[in-house]
């Protein structure tokens, strides 16, 4: 069979990428997927959830709003906790320094390392309502996860790994990339549908078809 390589561009304060990153564990066990984890941060600041959100408390609560919708077509809807979130004492939080703690953690365990943490702090923020916004929050994911704590905080701490995140944003643009999550199989170009299980399959299926015939004498 044809092997896939899935560019899966996705944030962790995005709750339907949550919805997505555990269809695709799924699949990709099944399918003998190769996942390449690109951070898309959809606000990097305060400064930037301010204008594109309004107030902290507009923000909150039309956000919210998305996760109710969300939450109504996961696979998990009991990990999606808006109660939490409304009561959290902190404004809703953007994504940058998360993300940094997903090229870190690639840094140093390659791309199933950026999915375990991508994973472990969606449930932080989805869940458990942590402020993922604050480095404190991705560095216990990290020990968590059994990082070194030393070795952790120098690649979190680097500036590469900021220009590592700026790199999936030009690579975003450069595929005009422009929402999340976001999934494009390289053999193909095909964009996956955001739906469930079965429809993902039915279209991982479609692409290995387009290839296994790309690929015939």
């Amino acid at each position: 069979m044809a092997s896939l390589t899935v560019d899966f561009f996705h944030d962790v304060v995005c709750c339907w990428c949550f919805n997505i990153s555990s269809r695709m564990r799924a699949l990709a066990t099944e399918f003998d997927l190769d996942i390449r984890h690109r951070t898309f941060v959809l606000q990097a600041s305060r400064a930037e959830m301010a204008t594109r959100w309004g107030t902290p408390e507009d923000a909150r609560e039309t956000i919210l709003g998305h996760w109710a919708v969300c939450r109504q077509v996961s696979d998990r809807p009991d990990l999606v906790d808006i109660d939490a979130m409304r009561a959290a004492p902190f404004d809703y939080p953007h994504g940058l320094t998360a993300a940094l703690g997903c090229k870190a953690a690639e840094q140093l365990g390659g791309q199933a390392a950026h999915w375990d943490m991508f994973d472990r702090l969606q449930r932080a923020h989805l869940t458990e309502a942590r402020n993922v916004a604050d480095p404190a929050t991705v560095l216990h994911a990290a020990r968590e996860l059994g990082f070194e704590a030393a070795a952790f905080v120098d690649f979190f701490e680097d500036p590469e790994t900021l220009r590592a995140v700026e790199t999936d944003r030009q690579h975003a643009r450069a595929l005009q990339v422009r929402s999340i999550p976001t999934l494009i199989v390289r053999e193909t170009g095909a964009r996956f549908v955001n739906g469930p299980r079965e429809d993902l399959a039915a279209q991982l299926r479609a692409a290995l078809r387009l290839v296994a015939w790309k690929e015939m004498p």
